[in-house]
């Protein structure tokens, strides 16, 4: 039996451990895909730290896959040897909610099917993956640009196309790291007035060469004010990991605007019901997206000339990668590498 290298969990709150493993043969409607680079993404913590319900150990992180079609398992179709292919999140569809009827699927999480988390994920030299949840590469994208494209790019791609917002409304994008840095990008090229807030003034030259318009210090917590100052946002999207920073942004959503949440927060964010009511302002959450969402990221990516900022390491330093992720050190996405 061919052997392969994985980087796996053997316990919730465990190291990272570099094992040999089977390669894996790919069942009925599933492709074998050979991995060249894996992004780390901070929600690889789900796994790593055990977060998510019914999750089995050892596993395999990574859902910021891309590599190569190796094998198709029985009854693939559309798909070929040699196939440049990204593996993201890949939610699947559980067939029940209304969205999924009406083939407005999105992105569901009611559903085994999640890289990393139900089957092992992009930390190997191989992975196994529902032909669903294949997407295109672009011959333009690296595989190292692609592995980010396929979580952080794809949740702010897809969430600033679906925000409402049009060409010319002032975009806030609210904390510049793995995914602000790609969000200002795709703001900038879809045509809106991108406004750009992090703390401290040091901040500000990499958002100008992001393209941002504007910058805003939010360090004195009156980012909301200073926006409110421009004429408001149509739509604000935060990255940022705090429920507090997020609530101090609400004054500076114009009418009708929306605060778009795609960074994860534990703590509460406090919210005045006057604060909406006042303008018919709104609060709302986004998910990322399927894989269909993840090559309109891709492809725009290529059309626009938007890249992620990247830290290359092998596979065998996933841990020291991991870690530099979750202290916040990592400038923008780590990126994982298969050669030997």
């Amino acid at each position: 039996m061919a052997k392969m290298r994985a980087m796996q969990v053997p316990k919730a709150g465990g190291k990272l451990e570099l094992v040999e493993k089977d390669v894996p043969t790919p069942g009925p409607g599933q492709v074998l895909v050979k991995v060249n680079a894996c992004g780390i993404c901070h929600s690889d913590s789900l796994t790593v730290e055990g977060h998510w319900p019914g999750l089995t150990f050892p596993r395999v992180p990574g859902h910021e896959a891309a590599g190569v079609v190796e094998t198709l398992g029985a009854g693939v179709l559309g798909w070929k040897v040699g196939d440049r292919v990204g593996i993201g999140w890949y939610g699947g569809s559980c067939g029940y909610c209304d969205s999924c009827r009406r083939g407005k699927f999105v992105f569901c999480l009611n559903t085994p099917l999640i890289s990393g988390i139900s089957f092992d994920g992009g930390y190997a030299d191989y992975i196994v993956v529902p032909k669903e949840a294949l997407a295109h590469i672009p011959d333009e994208v690296s595989d190292i640009d692609a592995g980010p494209l396929m979580c952080a790019g794809v949740t702010t791609f897809n969430s600033l196309r679906n925000s409402g917002a049009i060409a010319g409304d002032t975009v806030v994008v609210h904390g510049i790291g793995g995914l602000g840095h790609l969000a200002v990008q795709f703001a900038v090229k879809m045509g809106f007035r991108t406004v750009a807030v992090a703390r401290g003034a040091d901040k500000e030259a990499l958002a100008k060469k992001l393209g941002a318009h504007i910058y805003i210090d939010s360090a004195d917590g009156k980012a909301g004010e200073a926006l409110a100052k421009l004429g408001g946002a149509r739509v604000i999207l935060t990255t940022v990991t705090s429920g507090a920073a997020m609530a101090e942004m609400i004054p500076g959503l114009g009418l009708g605007g929306k605060l778009l949440i795609v960074g994860a927060a534990f703590d509460p964010m406090p919210v005045s019901s006057l604060a909406l009511i006042g303008g018919s302002k709104s609060v709302a959450g986004w998910a990322s997206g399927s894989s269909i969402d993840s090559e309109d990221t891709m492809k725009f990516s290529a059309l626009a000339g938007v890249k992620p900022m990247t830290q290359v390491m092998p596979l065998e330093r996933a841990q020291e990668g991991y870690d530099l992720m979750m202290s916040n050190k990592a400038r923008f996405r780590v990126v994982l590498t298969m050669g030997k």
